[in-house]
């Protein structure tokens, strides 16, 4: 059996929300195991356990920029929020951006060597973490080339979010944007849902029908209406538009003779797992170092 730590319960509670008891409970249930401690609670207390998929640790900021039909969206991220502030650190953000929409590179290391003043990126970046002395890195940036319009949203600099769409309305790009900054759509439709999504909900599902304990014809009903359900919360053409309940998204844009073509949203440190300081030990670290000198 796996030792459950309150380093692990602390996690748990904190991607989940959940008791902390119902945290170690769910550990102990899983042996430890995170991803399968985090769908224990999803079956035991339902959506409750759902909002690890909304929190982010890393820091940085998100940047836009568009230009006629063409636009992208760039994620820089750095070690503390305090730098997100940097006039310098956003100013290196903004250019990069302009970069990627202005010369369409290849990936991160391409963006790297482009000129940027009298240097170049990779430059600049390197200058600016010996007078911040603080790392910072380029993780990842989109461009859209459209035949038709672009739009993008910013929530801060914490997320941004990119669409391709026709239609004579320039607000609705921008609507559509601030929508799926809200409600964080997965894809643009329910088949463009991935595969393994809708496998995990199915399983999650199927674990609910069976705590049910109701008859098989009827737990099978269960299992798909969940299914049905979680797909349309998560395709931006399925879901009730931000600004009127009314209307689903794809009904608002019909009514608009609008289309959404594509759409790409980066929320700050999504997916990346950041280090968790130890202050005791390293109090203590520094004391017996002390002692020995």
């Amino acid at each position: 059996m796996a030792a459950i730590t309150a380093a692990m319960v602390g996690e748990l509670r904190a991607k989940t929300d959940a008791p902390m008891m119902e945290c170690k409970k769910a550990l102990t249930e899983a042996e430890g195991n995170m991803e399968r401690a985090e769908e224990i609670l999803r079956v035991k207390l339902g959506g409750k356990a759902s909002k690890a998929a909304s929190r982010v640790t890393a820091e940085g900021v998100i940047a836009a920029y568009v230009a006629g039909n063409v636009g992208a969206l760039i994620e820089i991220n750095c070690e503390t929020d305090f730098v997100t502030k940097n006039d310098e650190f956003l100013a290196l953000a903004n250019a990069c951006v302009k970069l990627v929409a202005e010369h369409n590179p290849a990936d991160v290391a391409a963006l790297s060597a482009l000129p940027l003043g009298e240097s170049t990126v990779e430059g600049l970046r390197t200058t600016l973490i010996g007078r911040i002395g603080e790392n910072m890195s380029i993780r990842r940036f989109v461009r859209f080339e459209s035949t038709s319009k672009i739009s993008t949203y910013l929530h801060g600099t914490r997320i941004g979010v990119i669409v391709d769409f026709d239609g004579a309305n320039e607000q609705v790009g921008k609507d559509v944007a601030m929508h799926i900054a809200a409600m964080k759509p997965v894809s643009l439709s329910i088949e463009q849902v991935p595969a393994e999504l809708i496998e995990k909900e199915r399983s999650v599902a199927t674990l609910k029908a069976a705590e049910s304990g109701k008859p098989a014809d009827i737990a099978a009903k269960m299992i798909e209406g969940s299914v049905q359900k979680f797909l349309k919360e998560v395709s931006l053409l399925n879901q009730p538009f931000v600004k009127s309940d009314k209307q689903t998204v794809e009904q608002m844009l019909k009514a608009e003779a609008s289309t959404v073509k594509a759409f790409q949203m980066y929320v700050v440190g999504e997916g990346i797992e950041k280090k968790q300081d130890d202050f005791a030990a390293e109090v203590a670290a520094q004391v017996a170092a002390a002692q020995k000198a």
